[in-house]
């Protein structure tokens, strides 16, 4: 308790808690899309136990943080490329990343979710198992992230506890609006082939700034949710107001029409 009454680590554990809440938004947005998977009955289960697995994760890394330090130890190299154990972890799920992101979106645009539900219903098991695996990554990132930010291992499982207590309260949230909003759908999967290509990049060890990516997400987002609300404000009535101005304009040419008939008919009878 100690550790929390000093003002730096504070100030470590709020800023922390924050970055870790920044870093999780693609493990949630990975889970929302996994989950959609599942029979609805499952899929907040599914979600709480993904975001619990990636807070355990996180905490049985940062105890054992000599051996995640020990990752960045070269393994071997190969056309003077030197990789080591975080390095192939990266690349591992860099590629996890892409290629399922790659097949949703295929699956979304040949319209195969809706062929048969019931057969094409993934199972609790498989989900979790994804769900694991991507843990692992993004859970790197994250203690190594906090390791450079703070001295006390309770001031880092704090944060995490913290970040992840605040994606689960937002986590159905998340999940829903991008099941009721098929383009947002679309974008998150662009963002994990982003996140995916980016991981990939810096196995192969081109650091790539953070800021950059998450500005570009960022303003993305931004135009997606403005797209959206000038969806739901949708110039509805112009086109009425056109269509009755046509309907008067045809109204006008009739009655033209007719006036002009009966006159010539009227003439012809006088003649």
């Amino acid at each position: 308790m100690e550790a929390f009454l000093t003002a730096e680590n504070a100030i470590a554990l709020a800023t922390l808690a924050g970055l870790e809440i920044v870093l999780g938004i693609d493990n949630i947005v990975f889970i929302a899309i996994l989950t959609q998977k599942l029979p609805p009955a499952n899929q907040m289960l599914a979600r709480r136990i993904g975001l619990l697995a990636a807070m355990f994760m996180r905490i049985g890394l940062l105890l054992v943080i000599g051996w995640v330090m020990g990752l960045t130890a070269i393994l071997f190299s190969v056309f003077e490329q030197p990789f080591s154990g975080r390095d192939l972890i990266l690349l591992g799920g860099g590629l996890f990343l892409v290629a399922k992101a790659t097949w949703e979106i295929h699956d979304k645009l040949e319209g195969e979710e809706e062929a048969d539900a019931s057969l094409r219903a993934a199972s609790m098991g498989s989900v979790i198992i994804q769900i694991m695996l991507l843990d692992i990554v993004f859970s790197l990132d994250s203690v190594i992230t906090a390791v450079g930010m703070a001295n006390e291992i309770a001031v880092m499982i704090a944060a995490v506890v913290l970040s992840v207590g605040v994606m689960l309260l937002f986590a159905e949230t998340i999940s829903r609006f991008i099941e009721d909003h098929p383009t947002m759908k679309m974008l998150a999967l662009s963002f994990l082939i982003l996140i995916g290509v980016v991981l990939m990049l810096e196995g192969l060890g081109k650091h790539v700034e953070k800021g950059y990516i998450y500005f570009a997400m960022a303003f993305a987002l931004m135009v997606e949710l403005v797209n959206l609300g000038v969806r739901k404000r949708s110039p509805v009535r112009l086109k009425q107001t056109r269509v009755v101005r046509d309907d008067h304009v045809q109204r006008a040419t009739g009655v033209a029409g007719v006036e002009g008939r009966s006159g010539s008919e009227s003439s012809v009878g006088e003649a």
